[in-house]
């Protein structure tokens, strides 16, 4: 039985696929996502569609928080099952930048947004720990981990940091919080993406590893990354090409 928590997709269906064939998933293996899984790539309805149907989790990302806000979905709100949003409830949803994230257009069919939406509101959360998952082992070397999106409020683990500092990092606003590589010393693992880079960023604290950014700009060129705690294991896989600009 092993979690797998795998960086930011950005709607790179093609890669998720590759890497989900590396992983191998048992019945019992769970996938989880730390947000940001559609915008900026081509495929937001293939990524949906493969996290449907190995029954992944994911974080709340702040391209998943914008689209919400932008429809006029807080979140928190769920819409009734056998009531999608319609032109008239939600007018967003339809506009011609197909409801994106304020800076780009969300590369999804218009007819498939109220399933995107149901899907986000359905299975997104702000912070998951592993006791959170039904089969989760209890411990990585007797500490708990957890998984978030980005970054954390000063003084707080990230059960008591503030949402938007969970979601928006200190980079987007000077009252955010910094990230967790930023002076943070345990003593939960914490798995979180939302910042690029070329590999895994680890954070230690008194030789242990207290932080793990997974966010390996598979949009840009790089590659999608999981790491499982349980097995304390990675398994990445190259993107097919440069989908985006980094920015």
């Amino acid at each position: 039985m092993a979690s797998w928590v795998v960086g930011d997709i950005h709607g790179c269906a093609r890669e998720l696929e590759h890497l989900l064939e590396r992983l191998g998933l048992g019945a019992n293996d769970r996938l989880i996502s730390v947000g940001d899984l559609f915008h900026r790539g081509p495929d937001a309805c293939g990524v949906m569609e493969l996290m449907e149907d190995i029954g992944a989790l994911f974080i709340l990302g702040n391209h998943e928080h914008a689209l919400l806000e932008r429809c006029g979905l807080a979140p928190g709100l769920v819409v009734a099952q056998g009531q999608p949003p319609t032109r008239t409830r939600f007018p967003l949803l339809l506009a011609d930048d197909l409801a994106g994230d304020g800076r780009r257009a969300l590369t999804a069919p218009p007819e498939r947004l109220p399933e995107l939406l149901h899907f986000i509101q359905g299975h997104a959360g702000y912070f998951l720990e592993h006791t959170d998952i039904p089969f989760a082992s209890d411990t990585i070397d007797r500490r708990a981990w957890c998984v978030v999106h980005a970054g954390r409020t000063p003084g707080c683990e990230a059960a008591e940091s503030k949402i938007d500092d969970l979601i928006y990092p200190a980079r987007l606003s000077k009252r955010r919080g910094p990230f967790w590589f930023q002076g943070y010393q345990g003593p939960k693992l914490v798995l979180y993406g939302h910042l690029p880079l070329g590999e895994p960023r680890r954070s230690l604290h008194e030789g242990k590893l207290v932080a793990l950014g997974l966010d390996t700009g598979c949009v840009y060129g790089g590659r999608l990354t999981a790491y499982s705690p349980e097995l304390d294991r990675f398994e990445s896989v190259a993107a097919e090409k440069r989908y985006a600009q980094f920015s």
